[in-house]
């Protein structure tokens, strides 16, 4: 199905003039729409106040391959809403009359919920929207020699590096499995990240906890000292900055550990002022997260908690944003239940509180939250400026290019997803992208797994499908995240398994060709501005095949991912806003693109691939 036709607009520098307006100001976006649309009059639609008004589109240009209309939007609100109203005769089975929302052309009143949207709040900052990220589960990624001397601790279940991880079921000693990885061990292996392109090390937690993944923080005052303590840490991040890079901390909002300073107190001293931190209930048991009583939940709507969590500069969000560990920011564990319980709600005003506290200690601050299904409500842009996108990235990608074979299942999912036709993944790509807007949307994490997901590898069971699955995650709009080992093929059916040490010793066991296309992925993202601040055009879709062009006034390139043998695919030079296409990248065979005629052939394939052309 070609798509080249259809009208057009997304939220990137090709459409509108300024993604940032400040309150009060006039937007200019553009919609284009092919010469043989009979569309005659367009008005785009917005609301003021929450009530609709139309604005005249203008038609500024038209040649034999587009037409391009403008319209002006007023800033009123701090988030604006539009739509397009286009009329004319009937086109294409519809209907005179159609709208263009994100999700493309519907010949229905559709709801706001897939209206485009404008922030006027401040946008991110570049780095974290330029960025390639690398998430280290420090227990697993490597040892220092200075791990060697280090006293095991008594809750913990003592591993070799080269043990198979406990996982099946719920086994007790899941949680408690210490392979001894640390801090210095990452320091280490800087060059590793070096060569696969990385800009952004992502540690899970570093605080004291009494488990392998520290999510149980029993203090936020200090990093565990089974990671080599402060010193290892400011080791790593003046080592990360030392390259240019970014560093990101974890840190969990939600919930400490029940061995925490501040619940110990708590519990067991009363009158303690750290009481109000936390839910107690009048028998004396207490809220907690998903009922895990190690980890009791925390009390947002309580000002001293606020204040000690993450309001000011005395704050946890504050301190580890200073001098000496100077992280640039944030990862937030389960944002989307932060400050949420039963009729309570103030997850909003605590993101806009962490956002707040962290850019008065850096302007450039990134804070981004973790949010494993819908989290459109969450970021309107004053709060997270990211989610990590599970659900608009993660699980579509999965259902294209799943193995039917594979155990890999989402989040709670009772089921694995299914194998679905190239169709339906497009559809459902532009419903995240229009739920969560343009900007929200470029900033969030491309994410095909991760310490709580199995890995790419396992769900799709083959190299040359997982190289085309990296494909997509470095060139679809958004930030792609590698969960360490994903570069190599490690594999994991679920969340703990995918946590399985970074085999260094054995290189005989690394996946080469799926590490040099990491890296070359890496590269092309760095070096090509479409793809990471370009629009998305879809140009073709069928079961087996998608088409893509991310356009930017700099640059732009075409993008054809396949997930088994496909025939040829002839697109419309002019429409798709070229003549000849320079290769950029391939995992298969695919040659330069020349243009015969006015079309645009890219070649078959005799099984899965994914290229890039420049435009």
């Amino acid at each position: 199905m070609t798509l080249l036709h259809e009208p057009h607009h997304d939220g990137s520098p090709m459409y509108v003039n300024d993604e940032a307006p400040a309150p009060g100001s006039v937007v200019t976006v553009r919609l284009r729409t092919d010469p043989t649309d009979p569309v005659t009059h367009v008005w785009l639609r917005t609301t003021y106040d929450a009530e609709p008004t139309y604005h005249p589109c203008v038609e500024t240009s038209r040649d034999e391959h587009v037409v391009w209309w403008e319209a002006d939007v007023p800033v009123h609100n701090p988030v604006t809403h539009y739509r397009f109203l286009l009329d004319g005769p009937p086109r294409d089975g519809h209907s005179g009359q159609v709208w263009l929302t994100s999700t493309g052309v519907v010949d229905h009143d559709p709801p706001d919920a897939f209206d485009f949207r404008l922030s006027s709040h401040e946008a991110p900052p570049d780095w974290a929207r330029d960025a390639v990220v690398y998430q280290v589960f420090p227990d697993r990624f490597a040892r220092s020699t200075a791990a060697d001397e280090r006293e095991v601790p008594e809750w913990a279940v003592p591993a070799h590096w080269d043990d198979e991880v406990v996982f099946e079921g719920f086994d007790p000693r899941t949680p408690l499995q210490f392979f001894g990885g640390d801090l210095d061990g990452i320091t280490d292996h800087l060059d590793h990240l070096a060569d696969v392109g990385v800009s952004v090390v992502y540690t899970t937690p570093v605080f004291p906890g009494e488990s392998n993944h520290r999510y149980n923080a029993s203090t936020f005052e200090e990093v565990d000292p089974l990671l080599g303590g402060d010193v290892a840490y400011v080791r790593l991040a003046t080592a990360v900055h030392d390259r240019g890079w970014r560093i990101l901390g974890d840190l969990t909002t939600n919930h400490t550990g029940d061995t925490h300073e501040w619940f110990v107190a708590a519990r067991d001293v009363e009158g303690a002022p750290a009481r109000s931190f936390y839910y107690f209930l009048p028998d004396g048991s207490y809220e907690c997260w998903m009922g895990h009583g190690t980890l009791p939940k925390l009390n947002h709507a309580d000002p001293a908690l606020r204040a000690a969590m993450v309001d000011g500069p005395d704050s946890v969000v504050a301190r580890w944003l200073r001098p000496p560990f100077d992280l640039d920011g944030w990862r937030v564990d389960v944002a989307n239940m932060t400050g949420r319980l039963g009729a309570v709600d103030v997850n909003h005003e605590v993101a806009r509180l962490v956002r707040r506290t962290a850019q008065a200690e850096r302007a450039d601050a990134f804070v981004i939250g973790e949010h494993n299904h819908d989290a459109s409500t969450d970021l309107d842009g004053d709060g997270w400026h990211g989610t990590m996108n599970y659900s608009g990235f993660s699980w579509p990608v999965w259902s294209w290019l799943r193995d039917p074979a594979s155990p890999a299942r989402a989040f709670g999912r009772p089921v694995p997803v299914p194998r679905r036709p190239g169709e339906r993944v497009v559809e459902s790509l532009r419903e995240w992208q229009g739920r969560y807007g343009w900007r929200a949307t470029t900033c969030s994490w491309n994410i095909l797994g991760s310490h709580d997901s199995a890995r790419i590898r396992t769900v799709v069971g083959s190299g040359e499908v997982h190289r085309v699955a990296a494909g997509l995650q470095f060139t679809l709009p958004g930030v792609p995240m590698l969960f360490a080992g994903d570069e190599i093929g490690l594999e994991g059916v679920l969340g703990e398994d995918s946590r399985r040490p970074f085999p260094w010793d054995r290189p005989d066991a690394w996946d080469d060709d799926t590490l040099a296309a990491y890296a070359g992925l890496a590269r092309l993202r760095h070096t090509t501005e479409a793809l990471r601040r370009g629009g998305l055009r879809w140009a073709h879709v069928d079961d087996d095949t998608l088409v893509y062009v991310r356009e930017h006034p700099a640059g732009s390139a075409v993008v054809a991912a396949r997930r088994a043998a496909a025939p040829a695919v002839s697109l419309d030079a002019g429409r798709l806003g070229f003549g000849d296409g320079s290769l950029l990248l391939t995992t298969g065979s695919d040659a330069d693109l020349v243009e015969v005629d006015g079309v645009v052939t890219l070649p078959a394939t005799d099984g899965p691939s994914f290229s890039v052309w420049t435009l």
